[in-house]
C-alpha cells in the first residue's frame, strides 16, 4: 500500500482534463487518415501527378523516418520553464498551418519536386505533435491501467478528428462540388482546427517532468542498445506490421470500394465513417480488455478478430451497403484497439528501461515508434501503388480497368493486410512485461524518484490515473 504523499498516492487527472489534452490527437488523427486515404488520390487523380504520387508518397516518408528519433532526442533533452514536451507542441501549430495551406490549396500543374518538399513539412509538424504528445502523455499516468485510460481517450478523441475529415467530403457530395474542392475544404478546415486542439491541451494540462536521475550523456551505443533490447524489438515489429496492414488498405480504399465493390465517393465514405466512428467503442473497449486479460494479449485478440472481418468483408455481396455497413463497423472496432495497446505498452516499456537505465527516454521511444509507423506508412503506399501499376491499373478519373486489373486490385487490398495484422499480434508470444511485473517497476522508480528530489510536492507531480485501484492491488 502507498503511503500518503507518496508519488505512487497522486490525485489522479480529472476526466475534463484528460480529454482536453487528447484534444490536441485530434488534428493529427484527421491527418493520418486524410493523408493515408485523401491525399494520394487528389494528387494522383485530380492534379495529374499519376502513378509518381505513390513513389513521392513512399520517399518523403523514407526522408522522414530518422526525423523522428533525433526529435525524440531533442524532446527528452529539453528544458524550459514551460515544461519538456509543451514547447514542441506549441511549436507544431504554425508548421502545420503553413503545410496545410501548400498541400490542400495546391493546383493542377504541380510536380512531385513540389509535393515531396511540403509533405515533408506536413509530417514535420505532425512529429512535433504526435512524439511530443505521446511522450507527454506517458508522464501523466504512470500505472498500467491509468495509461490505457490516457491513450483510451486520446484514440477516442482521434475519432472525432477522422470523421470530420470524412465528413466533408460527404457534405461537398451533396453541394456537388467537385472531389478536389472536397479536399481543399479539408484542407481549410484543418488550418483551423490544429491551433484550436492545441490551444485547448495547453490550457488544462498540467507537465510532470521526470528526472532522468543522473549519470553519463546518452550516447550511440546506448542507442543501439535500446535498438536490440528484446522488448522493444518486439514493440517496432508489432508497430510496424499493425501500421502496415492498415496503411496497405487506406491508400487502396477508395479504388477498392468504387472499382471492385461499387460504391460511390460518397457511399465509400460513409462506410469509411462507420469504420472510424467505431474507435468510439473500439478503444475504450481495448482499454477494459487490456486492464482484464493484459495488453498484449488483448493485442492479439484485436489481431485476429480485425482479419477474420476483412476476410468477411471481402465475401459479401457488391453494392449492398447494409450488409456491409456493421462488417465495417466491427472492423473498426477491432483497429481502435491497435493504437490504444500499442502506445500504453510504449509507455511501460519506458518505464522498464528507465529502471535499468537512469534515463527517461519516453520521447526517442515513442519516437521510435512514430519512425516505424512512418516506415510502413511509406512502405503501403509504394507497395500499393507499384503492385497496382504492375497489373496495369489505370488511375485516371473515369478509366476503364478490365478483370485482370480489379482482380489485382482486390488481391492487394486483402491479403497483404491480414498477413501483416497477424504477425503484429504475433510479435508478443513470450512477452513478460505484465500488470504484475509494472507494478514493481513503479514501485521502484517512485522510491527512486522521491530519493532523488525528496522536495517533490503533489502538485508538481500530479497526474497518475487510477492510482488508489492500482495502490490497493500493489
Amino acid at each position: 500500500m502507498a503511503k500518503a504523499g507518496s508519488p505512487s498516492a497522486q490525485a489522479p487527472l480529472s476526466l475534463s482534463t484528460v480529454i482536453a489534452f487528447a484534444c490536441a490527437y485530434i488534428p493529427f488523427a484527421a491527418l493520418q487518415l486524410s493523408v493515408a486515404v485523401q491525399l494520394p488520390r487528389f494528387f494522383a487523380s485530380s492534379l495529374g501527378v499519376g502513378a509518381a504520387a505513390g513513389g513521392v508518397f513512399f520517399l518523403v516518408r523514407l526522408i522522414d523516418i530518422p526525423v523522428d528519433p533525433a526529435l525524440g532526442l531533442l524532446m527528452d533533452r529539453t528544458r524550459t520553464r514551460f515544461g519538456r514536451y509543451r514547447p514542441w507542441l506549441v511549436a507544431s501549430a504554425p508548421v502545420l498551418i503553413l503545410a496545410l495551406y501548400m498541400v490542400y490549396q495546391a493546383q493542377p500543374g504541380v510536380g512531385t519536386p513540389y509535393l515531396t518538399f511540403w509533405l515533408l513539412i506536413l509530417y514535420l509538424g505532425m512529429s512535433f505533435l504526435l512524439v511530443g504528445g505521446n511522450a507527454w502523455a506517458s508522464t501523466l499516468a504512470s500505472t498500467y491501467g491509468g495509461r490505457s485510460r490516457i491513450f483510451g481517450a486520446q484514440s477516442a478523441m482521434g475519432v472525432a478528428g477522422a470523421a470530420s475529415v470524412l465528413a466533408i467530403p460527404i457534405f461537398a457530395a451533396v453541394q456537388h462540388l467537385s472531389e478536389a474542392d472536397g479536399v481543399r475544404l479539408i484542407g481549410g478546415f484543418m488550418m483551423g482546427l490544429a491551433p484550436l486542439c492545441v490551444l485547448i491541451a495547453l490550457s488544462r494540462t498540467p507537465e510532470r517532468v521526470v528526472a532522468d536521475g543522473g549519470g553519463r550523456a546518452f550516447r550511440l551505443a546506448d542507442y543501439a542498445a535500446l535498438l536490440v533490447r528484446p522488448n522493444v524489438v518486439r514493440l517496432l515489429a508489432a508497430d510496424f506490421c499493425v501500421v502496415l496492414g492498415p496503411g496497405w488498405m487506406a491508400a487502396l480504399y477508395l479504388y477498392f470500394f468504387e472499382d471492385s465493390r461499387k460504391f460511390g465517393v460518397a457511399a465509400a465514405n460513409i462506410l469509411l465513417a462507420i469504420y472510424i466512428l467505431a474507435g468510439f467503442v473500439g478503444a475504450p473497449a481495448a482499454a477494459w480488455l487490456a486492464n482484464r486479460i493484459s495488453k498484449h494479449r488483448a493485442l492479439m485478440v484485436t489481431t485476429t478478430g480485425y482479419s477474420l472481418t476483412l476476410i468477411v468483408l471481402f465475401l459479401l455481396p457488391k453494392g449492398q451497403f447494409a450488409p456491409m455497413a456493421p462488417a465495417m463497423f466491427v472492423a473498426g472496432v477491432f483497429a481502435a484497439g491497435f493504437v490504444v495497446l500499442i502506445r500504453s505498452i510504449t509507455a511501460d516499456i519506458g518505464d522498464e528501461i528507465r529502471l535499468e537505465t537512469h534515463r527517461n527516454l519516453a520521447g526517442l521511444l515513442y519516437a521510435l515508434t512514430s519512425a516505424t509507423t512512418k516506415a510502413a506508412a511509406a512502405l503501403a503506399a509504394g507497395l500499393t501503388f507499384t503492385i497496382l501499376g504492375l497489373v496495369g491499373y489505370d488511375f485516371r478519373p473515369h478509366a476503364h480497368n478490365g478483370p485482370d486489373q480489379i482482380l489485382g486490385l482486390e488481391m492487394a487490398y486483402v491479403i497483404g493486410p491480414i498477413v501483416f495484422v497477424m504477425l503484429a499480434g504475433a510479435c508478443f508470444i513470450g512477452y513478460r512485461l505484465s500488470a504484475a511485473r509494472h507494478a514493481e517497476i513503479r514501485l521502484q522508480l517512485d522510491a527512486r524518484d522521491a530519493a532523488f528530489d525528496p522536495s517533490a510536492s503533489l502538485e508538481s507531480l500530479a497526474g497518475d490515473a487510477e492510482v488508489p485501484a492500482v495502490a490497493a492491488r500493489r
